[in-house]
């Protein structure tokens, strides 16, 4: 056997014994597993062998039992040997005995030693895999950091402090997110995948969950459960809600949350990309609920459906646009929030008494375009006749001769009445 062949089992056994998340007792196993897999390859069996690993030295003795037969009577090499030469081994032995000694595995040639050294390697591959499986398995909902290594154009490839390769698919970034190669980006560990014992692990950065452990994060009182995220929706990138609540009435939990001049709600804001973030109170009144997920709008009256999950939200005129928010996204925003259907009304003062409601032109109008209108904050005639032309094509993206044709109707209601 060659020297370079002996260096390389030695570092074979080195390369072993650093995996620091391997415990001893597997170490042993797979070591003494690795070994008894080359020799039942050479020799048909191994249940005749003792095989001994030191993890600690990096080394091993093998030992191979046999049973003393006569000297013309040898049929299996590897389970027999013959009288004399069991008494070379040890000199008071008889037929019919068991004789014990060392083996040297080097002396089993080059082919014995490659074959182990591919053996341990591949069992070395399958244990990382499983280590980190079992890692990131355990990690699931918790914020981690990692370097970027790649940009790809469906996902970006980042490597955690141990080596591990974490995958932040495109879909799972927010949508102003800017990095470069050997930004150090947080996200939290959405799932892992194991196909064919290839474990991938997918992060998010657009998960409700990561901003709940960003609060965490950066509230004591919720790491110490003083404070509980009750619920949170989420349009990354964009806004956000969060409800919390508190358990200690001393703890006033959205100023909490939010800190002094905004110190802690700051930090989470930057690392979202500038993502408003509405904290408000939570509460199981569901009226009450409704009314401050709409918040900064402030609510006249509602009227709930619980069997539907629909709730009628009122409110004046110029609160409206407030309720329903650029694009629509406060109102879709609460209505996440509370799992209920929110459909905002105006509040018809006594004096507007001739208006009409929007639903009540439905033999006239298609009920779709009477949704569009409603959807911008028109729910009866005046609303929309108080609308330059122009603007209410800009704000309903709806067709010009649909317009005209709405405004057309509505002008000559009030015409007949007057």
């Amino acid at each position: 056997m060659s020297k370079k062949e002996t260096i390389n089992l030695i570092d074979t056994f080195s390369e072993f014994k650093e995996l620091k998340s391997i415990d001893r007792s597997t170490l042993i196993s797979v070591m003494e597993e690795s070994f008894r897999s080359v020799i039942t390859k050479m020799f048909g069996s191994d249940e005749n062998y003792d095989v001994i690993i030191n993890p600690d030295k990096g080394d091993f003795e093998i030992y191979r039992n046999r049973i003393v037969v006569e000297d013309d009577a040898l049929e299996n090499p590897n389970t027999e040997v013959t009288l004399s030469e069991a008494r070379k081994i040890t000199d008071d032995l008889e037929v019919g005995e068991e004789v014990t000694d060392a083996v040297d595995f080097l002396g089993f040639g080059r082919r014995a030693i490659l074959t182990l050294r591919q053996t341990l390697s591949s069992k070395i591959l399958e244990l990382q895999k499983d280590s980190v499986f079992n890692a990131y398995s355990e990690k699931i909902g918790q914020v981690v950091s990692a370097e970027l290594y790649q940009i790809w154009k469906k996902e970006m490839l980042l490597i955690d402090d141990d080596g591990n390769e974490l995958y932040l698919p495109k879909t799972e970034q927010i949508p102003t997110d800017f990095y470069r190669k050997g930004d150090t980006v947080r996200a939290v560990v959405a799932m892992v995948e194991n196909k064919n014992n290839n474990p991938k692990i997918i992060v998010s950065r657009i998960s409700p969950v990561f901003l709940e452990r960003l609060f965490e994060l950066e509230v004591p009182e919720i790491q110490e459960g003083l404070i509980l995220i009750k619920k949170v929706a989420r349009v990354p990138g964009e806004r956000a809600k969060v409800a919390v609540e508190s358990y200690d009435e001393r703890i006033d939990p959205v100023g909490a949350c939010v800190g002094m001049k905004g110190s802690r709600i700051h930090g989470i804001v930057r690392e979202l990309r500038n993502e408003n973030i509405d904290v408000i109170n939570f509460t199981n009144n569901t009226s009450l609920f409704i009314s401050r997920a709409l918040s900064p709008a402030k609510i006249s009256s509602i009227r709930l459906n619980e069997t539907e999950k629909k709730a009628e939200v009122y409110l004046k005129p110029d609160e409206v646009s407030l309720a329903i928010g650029k694009g629509g996204l406060n109102i879709r925003l609460a209505s996440m929030l509370t799992g209920y259907t929110l459909d905002v009304y105006r509040d018809i003062d006594e004096e507007d008494t001739e208006d009409i409601y929007l639903d009540e032109f439905s033999d006239e109008i298609d009920q779709w375009v009477i949704d569009t209108l409603k959807a911008i904050g028109c729910d009866t005639a005046k609303n929309v006749l108080a609308i330059p032309r122009h603007d209410l094509i800009r704000r309903t993206d709806l067709e010009e001769e649909t317009i005209d044709d709405v405004l057309t109707i509505l002008k000559a209601e009030f015409e007949e009445e007057a």
